[in-house]
């Protein structure tokens, strides 16, 4: 799993997803990408790949640096699910948009993207991270409803273990 945080709601998310996982058996890799070099993730058949969407639909510092490198990759066998935070009252017309900033160019490179998520939950206006009715990944808001990320994390948790075939 690679994930950035600025506030930390990304980070506790990335590691309630983790122990999660790993007391499903599954065994996992952690890395923040602020201190990992985006072609480490290349050495992953499977990845879960988290980012917050920062300010008016950007993505977090440490992945927005590493964006131009992360763009060129050849994600050509990989299958990735991609979960983020975001604020859908606050930030309606860019909910999640970073969601859609990673996942679209792995897709574009070659890469197997599962982890989609109904958007029937929730309430916002636009999203880049949109795919039909669904969004291209799990969506968390720790600002709105925070009551429910855990419960999000769990069901998303068993979406992607499933479609890892794990």
């Amino acid at each position: 799993m690679f994930w950035g945080s600025n506030t930390g709601n990304q980070e506790e998310a990335a590691g309630f997803l983790k122990d999660f996982m790993e007391s499903e058996g599954v065994e996992m890799d952690e890395f923040n990408i602020a201190d990992t070099d985006p072609k480490k993730m290349l050495e992953y058949k499977r990845l879960i790949i988290g980012c917050p969407t920062w300010h008016i639909g950007e993505l977090q510092d440490d992945w927005d640096f590493i964006y131009s490198k992360y763009k060129e990759l050849d994600f050509t066998g990989i299958t990735a699910a991609f979960f983020g935070c975001g604020d859908q009252v606050g930030y309606a017309d860019n909910f999640l948009d970073a969601i859609g900033l990673l996942a679209k160019p792995f897709m574009e490179n070659g890469g197997t993207l599962i982890g989609r998520y109904p958007t029937e939950e929730y309430q916002f206006d636009n999203s880049l991270a949109l795919d039909g009715d669904d969004f291209l990944g799990l969506g968390l808001d720790n600002d709105n409803e925070e009551e429910l990320t855990e419960e999000r994390l769990v069901i998303w948790g068993e979406i992607i273990k499933d479609e890892f075939g794990i």
